[in-house]
């Protein structure tokens, strides 16, 4: 991090949330993750309408692919920045400007019967389209070229967003329409972009702590590249041909690859810390909802598509965010890389949600659906009371 990033810091005086990207998008996205689901239990028994364009589906999709998952990205990519470029993008009233910016899109899509179409989706993709640019000065600034592919993949999944609202203009399901697919072939492709870099690198350095000679293959190898092109390859037949036999073999063939690629970092070496083997547990979600969506491809009677996405949506995308807003603010704020007892059930919390997720669509008529909404609850919630006081308060020591 460079002195006039480290200057700025210091200088800010005003609230600690406000100190750092992370902080403020972190805990929105976490309370948005399980207020979002608190409303849609309430919607699901009837108790509750929301005064939406979307439809209840449709409007629950929205809220955790886009807008929960929105706000981590934007709080990853903006602590991640001083890492590739030696600058902060925003700090201070600015950066509370930014996260205003994302309520407003929340409170405009759960408020927005009565008002056109082109108006709710302005408000709401104006976040993520000021986030891009604010991303792509700092790369540009920083002439860190070789990270421009995360920005385009933020790009994709803006467009995804817009996509999710025309479907829903035009009369269509859009939780089952292409903007939601690619939305979520985005997310999935960050995770194998980013997950194959801070996976392996903070097990090495686990490892080494620890004086373990193991250690994971290093990052963006030939394998890697190769994996990763078939990745984007495989997303793309899944967004367009969702159904189709090339797709479903695509989707198997990934999901072979990327167990491969999971086995080379040597996860089960780090069964000793949960704040690292979870990084590994998380990514695994990743091949399995590749294979389980590529069977509903080749052989739609043995599991539903909406149980098959949802390893990806709550598997892969749950537990992955949700171990990395543990780590990122432990480290963030001076704190030791240890996940506490509090902090390993907040990770089993999810994994037990997505099994109760799955499950549901082979025994409808247990209460599963609810039992997993309760269990991610918990999760995000919990994650928001246990670390809710480390991002609002300052960092020890700080002067």
């Amino acid at each position: 991090m460079s002195a006039r990033t480290a200057q700025r810091m210091r200088a800010w005086t005003g609230p600690a949330l406000l100190s750092f990207g992370f902080r403020p998008f972190f805990l929105g996205g976490a309370l948005w993750a399980a207020v979002a689901m608190i409303l849609w239990v309430f919607m699901l028994s009837g108790q509750l309408a929301l005064p939406t364009r979307f439809d209840p589906v449709s409007w629950h999709a929205h809220e955790f692919l886009f807008a929960a998952l929105g706000a981590i990205i934007a709080g990853f990519l903006l602590t991640a920045v001083p890492n590739w470029t030696g600058r902060l993008p925003v700090t201070g009233w600015r950066l509370g400007a930014l996260a205003l910016l994302w309520v407003a899109g929340r409170a405009a899509v759960a408020l927005s019967s009565g008002v056109p179409w082109g108006a709710v989706a302005a408000i709401d993709l104006a976040f993520p389209v000021l986030l891009g640019a604010v991303i792509l000065r700092e790369i540009i600034a920083g002439r860190n070229w070789k990270n421009l592919p995360v920005l385009a993949l933020l790009a994709v999944f803006t467009l995804a967003n817009a996509m999710f609202y025309v479907d829903a203009a035009q009369g269509r399901f859009a939780a089952q329409g292409t903007g939601l697919r690619l939305g979520l072939a985005a997310a999935i492709m960050m995770i194998a972009l980013i997950g194959g870099r801070i996976v392996p690198s903070f097990t090495r350095n686990w490892l080494v702590s620890r004086g373990d000679p193991a250690r994971p293959a290093p990052p963006m190898q030939r394998f890697d590249k190769v994996t990763l092109m078939i990745t984007l390859a495989a997303l793309t037949l899944w967004v367009v041909w969702p159904q189709d036999r090339p797709t479903g073999i695509a989707l198997l063939a990934i999901g072979v690859l990327h167990f491969v690629r999971l086995a080379r970092w040597r996860g089960w070496r780090t069964r000793a810390e949960p704040l690292v083997l979870v990084l590994h547990a998380g990514y695994a979600f990743l091949p399995l909802g590749a294979l389980a969506l590529g069977m509903v491809a080749l052989f739609p009677e043995t599991i539903g598509a909406d149980a098959a996405q949802h390893l990806w949506m709550a598997g892969a995308i749950g537990l992955m965010t949700l171990s990395v807003m543990t780590r990122a603010t432990l480290g963030h704020t001076g704190r030791a890389l240890v996940a506490g007892a509090g902090t390993v059930t907040l990770y089993g919390m999810v994994v037990g949600s997505v099994a109760l997720r799955v499950a549901a669509a082979f025994w409808p008529d247990l209460p599963l659906l609810e039992a997993a909404a309760v269990l991610w609850i918990g999760a995000f919630g919990g994650f928001a009371v246990l670390y809710g006081p480390l991002l609002l308060s300052a960092k020890p020591g700080k002067v």
